[in-house]
């Protein structure tokens, strides 16, 4: 629990950095390539960010100092995914989204390589067994699912940050420019696009399902199966919803509590991800 913690803290401050639309390129991409070496800089902080999460930047002393107090299996791990994150976030500061194969990329960068990094953390603290959750390709699908699912979200606060992560190769069928499908007499061709995304993030279903049912240990399952149903969940909103386009269209409190405590057991989740899929 405290090196799934820590990763997720890590992970958060480094997203943060990438994050930050006031930093200059020279400033912010050194520091995604580095940024896997503060962890063992006891002093290391950043004070000059402006996003909101930036307390932990700030307050990175506290987070270090708790890693190099974890196994160092699990720092091993934790600092093995920092690595290859800042670098592939780095890479795609300086490279836009153009096909699909590049969103797959860009999404295993920042969300693959955390499903991957998880299952190891699983595994090292002997909570799953190794064959069962190092197939990196499956661990790799569970973060992609995630993050088509965020990025799909996020329409419309990334283009007021100026970030684009949807893929030119789909909206580029639909629109001459990105920002051009918020506009209302757009809403026919944008709600069109959206939904090709929505589809093209369903492909992750079936290796989500193989990933669950090879868990062992209850918690593990929990956790895991939560975000996966409540993604789905999310998915489902976005599917023909002009709405995307106009802020960020979330499910109920309710909802996510209800799915929460449902998706404890393979037959739950799949009659939920079955629900989702046909709704």
């Amino acid at each position: 629990r405290d090196a799934v913690c820590i990763f997720y803290l890590v992970l958060r401050a480094l997203d943060t950095v990438e994050d930050d639309m006031n930093l200059s390129l020279e400033t912010k991409i050194p520091m995604l390539h580095n940024f896997h070496t503060y962890l063992y800089q006891p002093d290391w902080r950043f004070t000059e960010s402006k996003e909101k999460d930036r307390q932990v930047l700030e307050d990175f002393p506290t987070i270090s100092l708790e890693f190099r107090k974890l196994p160092v299996v699990c720092q091993k791990v934790i600092a093995d995914i920092c690595r290859k994150m800042g670098e592939g976030m780095a890479k795609f500061l300086e490279k836009p989204v153009e096909s699909l194969l590049d969103w797959d990329e860009y999404c295993h960068y920042v969300a693959g390589l955390v499903g991957i990094g998880l299952s190891q953390l699983f595994s090292a603290a002997e909570l799953e067994d190794a064959p069962g959750v190092e197939d990196t390709r499956v661990s790799n699908s569970m973060g992609l699912f995630q993050q088509k699912v965020n990025i799909i979200r996020d329409y419309l606060e990334d283009q007021l940050e100026g970030r684009e992560f949807w893929p030119r190769e789909v909206w580029s069928k639909y629109s001459k420019n990105l920002s051009d499908l918020a506009k209302p007499e757009n809403i026919v061709p944008a709600v069109q696009c959206l939904n090709e995304l929505v589809t093209n993030a369903l492909q992750h279903i079936p290796d989500i399902l193989l990933y669950l049912s090879r868990l062992r240990n209850q918690s593990v399952f929990n956790f895991a199966a939560a975000i996966q149903v409540m993604a789905i969940a999310r998915l489902a909103r976005f599917y023909n919803n002009p709405e995307v386009f106009k802020g960020v269209v979330k499910i109920r409190k309710g909802q996510m509590v209800t799915l929460m405590m449902d998706a404890t057991n393979m037959q739950a989740v799949r009659a939920i991800m079955y629900h989702y899929v046909n709704e």
